[in-house]
C-alpha cells in the first residue's frame, strides 16, 4: 500500500504510541484527582501542554485541550462571538475555509450574526484588500485558515494579524493542516486563537487543542466541570494528551529536515505529473504551499473514478477534504479559485509524509498516467475535444 492521504490523517508514530500505552492500563488515574497516583497523570498532561506550547511559541497556560480541530474551531468562533456580541455581530472569513469554520459561520448567521466571505485569487490566497475593506465598526472576529486543507496554499497570516490588531479585532486561525508541518509562532503571526488536531501530525485521533492568547476573554464551550481552568469541562483524555504532546515534540525537533525532504519529493511529483500527463494542472500556489501537498485537476475525467482505480493499485489518495467524501458536489475550494465545475470534478489530492519514498512517487505517477489515459479513452467529451483540435490543425 502507498498512503498518500496524510492531509486526511497520519499514522500514529511508534514513539507516540509507546508514550501513550502506560496511560491506558498502568497510569490510568483521573488527572484531576488529588492523590499522588493521579498526580503522575497530571504531570504527564502538564508536560504535553508545554510541548505543544513550545511548538507554536506560546505559554503552556494558553493551551486548552479539545477533542480535535472541529471542536476547537467551533469553540473559538461561538465563544468569541458570544463574548463580543455587545460590540457587534460581524465576522470576516474566507471562501475556502474548512467546513468546521464555514458551517459554524452559517450557524452563527442563523443566530443573527453577519458574515463576510472574502474571496481568494486563482492560487487560493486571500485578497487582503478585500479583507481590509470588509472591516466595519461592528466587526468582532476575523477567522482565516493558516493553510488550506485541499490545495495546500499558505495564507499571509502575519499580514492578517497586523490588520486585525490595527483594528482591535480578535483573530483566529485554523492551523489544523499547518501545525507540525511548517513553523508557527503565535506572537510573530499576531493570532489570538489557533486551532490544531493531533492526528494531522502523527498523533492520535480524538485530541486537539485551542490556543487562546492570555488576556483574550472568551467563555467556555463545554460545561460541567472545572477542567482546563474551568474553560473546557470533561475528564481529561490523558492517553490522547500524552500522544499529542509527544507528537508535538517530535514535530518540533525534526521540522526543518522533514520540510526539506517532503518539499523535494512534492516538487518531483508535481514536475512529473505536469510534464507527462497532458491537460493537467496544479491547484494552489506553486511556492507558498504546504511541503507535503500536491493537488491536481485532470480534464475530461471524474475524480471519483480515478480514486477507485488508484485504490485498486494499492494507492490511497483523495479528491479533497475527508469531511466531504461522498459528496457529489465539486470542491468549494476549487470553485473559489475560479475553476469551472467540469474541471473541478477531476481533482486529485496527494499528500505525502516523511515515510514517502521516490519509488512511491514514481509508481503513483505511472499509475495515474495509465488510469487517466484509460478514463479519457471512454470520454465522449475528450473525443470531441481531440477531434476539434485536429480539425483546427488541418
Amino acid at each position: 500500500m502507498i498512503y498518500l492521504d496524510n492531509a486526511a490523517t497520519t499514522k500514529v508514530s511508534e514513539e507516540v504510541f509507546e508514550a501513550m500505552k502506560p496511560y491506558f492500563c498502568e497510569q490510568y488515574a483521573n488527572p484531576s484527582a488529588i492523590y499522588s497516583f493521579a498526580g503522575r497523570s497530571m504531570k504527564a498532561v502538564d508536560e504535553a501542554r508545554k510541548n505543544i506550547a513550545d511548538l507554536i511559541g506560546a505559554r503552556p497556560e494558553e493551551i486548552y485541550f479539545t477533542a480535535g480541530g472541529s471542536e476547537s474551531d467551533n469553540w473559538a468562533l461561538k465563544a468569541a462571538t458570544e463574548y463580543c456580541r455587545t460590540k457587534g455581530k460581524h465576522i470576516i472569513t474566507s471562501t475556502i475555509e474548512h467546513h468546521a469554520v464555514l458551517h459554524t459561520c452559517q450557524y452563527l448567521e442563523k443566530q443573527g450574526y453577519e458574515v463576510t466571505y472574502v474571496n481568494v485569487d486563482e492560487y487560493g490566497v486571500i485578497k487582503l484588500d478585500e479583507l481590509e475593506a470588509a472591516i466595519r465598526p461592528d466587526t468582532i472576529l476575523i477567522t482565516v485558515m493558516a493553510a488550506n486543507n485541499e490545495i495546500g496554499t499558505i495564507q499571509p497570516i502575519r499580514e492578517i494579524g497586523e490588520i486585525a490588531k490595527k483594528n482591535g479585532i480578535l483573530f483566529h486561525t485554523d492551523a489544523v493542516q499547518a501545525c507540525g508541518h511548517i513553523p508557527l509562532n503565535v506572537d510573530e503571526l499576531g493570532v489570538d486563537m489557533l486551532s490544531a488536531s493531533g492526528h494531522k501530525f502523527h498523533g492520535p485521533k480524538g485530541i486537539g487543542f485551542l490556543y487562546i492568547r492570555k488576556g483574550v476573554r472568551i467563555g467556555s464551550f463545554m460545561h460541567g466541570g472545572a477542567q482546563e481552568r474551568s474553560r473546557r469541562a470533561g475528564t481529561l483524555n490523558t492517553p490522547g494528551i500524552v500522544g499529542i504532546g509527544t507528537a508535538a515534540k517530535l514535530a518540533a525537533d525534526g521540522l526543518l529536515k522533514r520540510m526539506a525532504k517532503e518539499t523535494a519529493l512534492r516538487d518531483f511529483l508535481i514536475k512529473r505529473v505536469l510534464t507527462e500527463i497532458p491537460y493537467s494542472r496544479l491547484n494552489g500556489h506553486e511556492e507558498d504551499r504546504l511541503p507535503n501537498n500536491a493537488n491536481f485537476c485532470f480534464r475530461f475525467i471524474e475524480g471519483e473514478s480515478l480514486l477507485i482505480l488508484l485504490d485498486q493499485q494499492g494507492i490511497c489518495a483523495s479528491s479533497g477534504s475527508a469531511c466531504t467524501s461522498g459528496s457529489l458536489d465539486p470542491s468549494h475550494v476549487l470553485l473559489a479559485i475560479g475553476l469551472p465545475h467540469e474541471i473541478a470534478h477531476g481533482s486529485l489530492r496527494l499528500t505525502l509524509s516523511e515515510e514517502t519514498t521516490r519509488e512511491d512517487i514514481n509508481f503513483t505517477v505511472d499509475a495515474i498516467a495509465k488510469i487517466v489515459e484509460r478514463l479519457r479513452s471512454m470520454s465522449p467529451l475528450y473525443e470531441d475535444f481531440i477531434r476539434q483540435n485536429q480539425n483546427k490543425d488541418l
